[in-house]
C-alpha cells in the first residue's frame, strides 16, 4: 500500500507548476516546457481547444437569435458581465457569469473574468505598448509608490523576445516615452487620423498620433507559421476566438507550443485553493487543488511555482495560503499582500465631426482600431496639479448613411441611395491611477465559494487625482480637436466602474525592500523564493500603457532566472 502511495505522489510531482493559462500563464508554460521542465498547468475553467472550441467564430449576424445583443433577462442576471464591451451574444460563453464566482464589493467594482483554458487572452483588446524608463522611474521620482526594482534596460531584450513570437503590428515611431519594438508592418492610419497626426506634429513638440500597436499578424513570419497561425483577416470578430490565429492568444500560440515539447500536462477544472509551504524546507512544495466539478481535493508538487491566476485571483490564492510561518498569507511578512491595488481609468470619452478630407471615406476594417496618443503629461517634470497622466485612442470613420425621414416612395429612394456625411472622430482616455493602501482586497472570515475558498472583498475606488486627470484630458483634447478644425465637439463622462477596464494590477508588488514590497526584481516572493508572480498582481504601478505585453516580458525573464537558479542548485 505504501508503494501505491509513493507512486501516486510521484505521478503528482513535476519540475514546475503554473497556476493559470491566460496570457502570462501561457508564456510561463511555453518558456518552462521549451527549456525541458516537466510542467503542470492548472486552469480552474474548462478546456478550450484552438479552432475546435470557437462555436460562433464563423456565424453570420442573422444566425444569432438576438443579432448579437444580450437579452433583457441576461442583463438582469449578469449586470457586471454586461457592462463589459466584449460581452455579447457571440462571446458570452467565454465570460464568468455574475453568480458563478461571487465576490463582495465594498465599493462598486466590476471583476471581469474568463475561466477557461486561455483565460482572457481570447477576449483581450490586443493592444501592446512597451513601458519606458519614464514609467519605471516614475514612482521613485514622484513618490506615489515604491521604486520599481527594474528599469527599461532590464526588460528590453524580453520585450524583443515576446514581440517576435507573438507578432506585433506597429511602426518605429521614435517616441521616447513609448519605445519602439520588433514590429510587423503597421495598420495604416486613415486620411483623417493621418491629418490629425500632422496637425499635432506641426503645433506641438511632445504630442504624437501613432498607429496603434496590436498583437495581430499583419505579415506572418516563419515563427508564426510554425505555430500554425496565418495572416490576420481583418474580420474584427476577435472576441469569438480566431480560427486563423491572426491575433495572439494562449490557445493559438503559447499553449500548443508548450504541448508539442511533450513536457506540458494541462489540467482544466482545477481550482487552486492554496500553495503548500513546508516549514522544515522553508519553501513551497506544491499546491492544493479542488476539482471544479467533483469538489475532490488533490495535492500536486513541484520545485518551483508560477502564480498567474490573474491579479485578483493571484492575491486570493496567496492570502489563502496560510501556515505557521505565514499566518497572514504566503510571503506576507509586511502585511502588504492584497494592498495597493490599481487599475486604469477609462472614464472620459470625446467625439466630434470634421468636414475636410471629403474625397476619402473608410473602407474595410482596422484590427488595431486606429490611432494612439501616448502619454505626454508629467514626462520630464511635474507640470500639473495631478500625478502621472493619460494616454488616448483616436479614430475617425466616414460611412454611408441613409436618410430615414421620408415616407413611401421617397423613403425607399433614400434608403436605396445612402449618402456620405462628414467624418466622425472619437477618442477615449486611459488614465493611470495611483496605487493606494486603501485600495485593497481581503478574504472573508466566514463566507466561501462553491469550492470552499473564502470569498474576496474588493475595496477599490477612484480618487481626486483621477478626476483631475479626467478634467485635463477633456481640456487638452478639446484644444487639440479645436486646433484641427473639428466641429460639434462633445465630451462625455463615462460611468465605468473600477475594474471595467480589465487592467487590475497590484497587491503583490515588486520592489527593492522586503519591508515595502512582496516580490524582488526577478518576481520571486522575498520570503519564499521558489514562488514567482508574473501576472498583473506583481505590478508596482500601472503607467498608461495596456499592460499585457509587460506581463509576458516579465514572465519570460522570470523563467530564465528560475532556470539559472535551478541549475546552480539555489532553487
Amino acid at each position: 500500500m505504501a508503494n501505491i502511495n509513493l507512486d501516486s505522489i510521484k505521478e503528482r510531482t513535476f519540475d514546475a507548476i503554473v497556476i493559470g493559462s491566460g496570457i502570462s500563464g501561457g508564456w510561463a508554460a511555453k518558456e518552462l516546457c521549451e527549456k525541458g521542465l516537466k510542467t503542470l498547468v492548472l486552469e480552474r475553467g474548462r478546456d478550450i481547444k484552438h479552432v475546435k472550441d470557437y462555436p460562433t467564430t464563423n456565424m453570420y449576424p442573422y444566425e444569432f437569435e438576438h443579432r448579437g445583443e444580450m437579452t433583457y433577462a441576461d442583463k438582469q442576471e449578469n449586470p457586471i458581465a454586461n457592462r463589459c464591451y466584449a460581452y455579447r451574444e457571440d462571446s458570452a460563453h467565454f465570460f464568468v457569469k455574475d453568480n458563478e464566482h461571487p465576490y463582495i464589493q465594498e465599493n462598486d467594482f466590476d471583476w471581469i473574468r474568463g475561466y477557461q483554458v486561455g483565460g482572457k487572452s481570447l477576449l483581450w483588446a490586443r493592444q501592446v505598448q512597451r513601458w519606458s524608463d519614464f514609467d519605471f522611474e516614475g514612482p521613485g521620482r514622484d513618490g506615489f509608490a515604491v521604486d520599481w526594482p527594474i528599469r527599461y534596460s532590464d526588460l528590453a531584450p524580453w520585450y524583443d523576445h515576446v514581440e517576435r513570437f507573438i507578432g506585433v503590428a506597429g511602426n518605429r515611431d521614435g517616441v521616447n516615452e513609448l519605445p519602439d519594438g520588433q514590429f510587423l508592418p503597421a495598420y495604416p492610419l486613415n486620411a483623417v487620423e493621418d491629418y490629425f497626426k500632422r496637425v499635432l506634429a506641426s503645433r506641438y513638440t511632445n504630442r504624437h498620433v501613432i498607429s496603434a500597436r496590436c498583437a495581430h499578424l499583419s505579415q506572418p513570419q516563419p515563427v508564426h507559421i510554425e505555430q500554425g497561425r496565418v495572416q490576420c483577416q481583418n474580420r474584427v470578430l476577435c472576441q469569438r476566438g480566431c480560427p486563423f490565429g491572426g491575433y495572439f492568444s494562449s490557445n493559438a500560440s503559447t499553449l500548443p507550443w508548450a504541448a508539442k515539447t511533450g513536457n506540458m500536462t494541462l489540467r482544466p477544472f482545477s481550482v487552486v485553493a492554496s500553495i503548500i509551504f513546508d516549514e522544515q524546507k522553508g519553501q513551497a512544495i506544491g499546491v492544493r487543488v479542488i476539482d471544479t466539478n467533483t469538489k475532490e481535493e488533490t495535492e500536486f508538487y513541484s520545485r518551483i511555482i508560477f502564480v498567474n491566476a490573474a491579479a485578483l485571483n493571484t492575491n486570493l490564492i496567496l492570502l489563502n495560503s496560510v501556515s505557521n510561518r505565514f499566518p497572514n498569507g504566503l510571503g506576507n511578512d509586511n502585511g502588504l499582500l492584497g494592498k495597493y491595488i490599481a487599475f486604469h481609468s477609462y472614464t472620459a470619452v470625446m467625439s466630434a465631426e470634421y468636414g475636410g478630407e471629403l474625397e476619402y471615406r473608410t473602407d474595410g476594417r482596422n484590427p488595431a482600431g486606429g490611432g494612439y496618443i501616448p502619454r505626454f503629461r508629467n514626462i520630464y517634470k511635474q507640470e500639473t496639479d495631478f500625478l502621472r497622466g493619460w494616454a488616448a485612442t483616436f479614430s475617425a470613420t466616414r460611412n454611408p448613411a441613409s436618410n430615414t425621414s421620408g415616407v413611401g416612395a421617397s423613403l425607399k429612394e433614400q434608403l436605396l441611395n445612402p449618402t456620405l456625411g462628414n467624418w466622425r472622430v472619437h477618442s477615449h482616455m486611459m488614465g493611470e491611477t495611483i496605487p493606494k493602501e486603501s485600495n485593497r482586497i481581503w478574504l472573508d472570515g466566514d463566507r466561501t465559494d462553491d469550492w470552499g475558498v473564502p470569498l474576496l472583498h474588493i475595496d477599490v475606488a477612484y480618487d481626486d487625482n483621477d478626476w483631475k486627470i479626467q478634467a485635463d484630458y477633456f481640456e487638452q483634447m478639446t484644444e487639440m480637436f479645436d486646433t484641427a478644425g473639428f466641429k460639434n465637439i462633445k465630451t462625455r463622462k463615462d460611468d465605468r466602474r473600477p475594474g471595467n477596464d480589465i487592467h487590475e494590477m497590484g497587491g503583490v508588488r515588486m520592489g527593492l525592500d522586503p519591508k515595502t514590497s512582496l516580490l524582488n526584481k526577478w518576481n520571486q516572493l522575498h520570503a519564499c523564493q521558489n514562488v514567482f508572480v508574473t501576472d498583473g498582481a506583481c505590478m508596482t504601478s500601472t503607467a498608461t500603457q495596456n499592460p499585457s505585453l509587460t506581463y509576458m516580458a516579465l514572465t519570460a525573464r522570470a523563467v530564465d532566472h528560475a532556470l539559472d537558479q535551478m541549475k546552480r542548485g539555489d532553487l
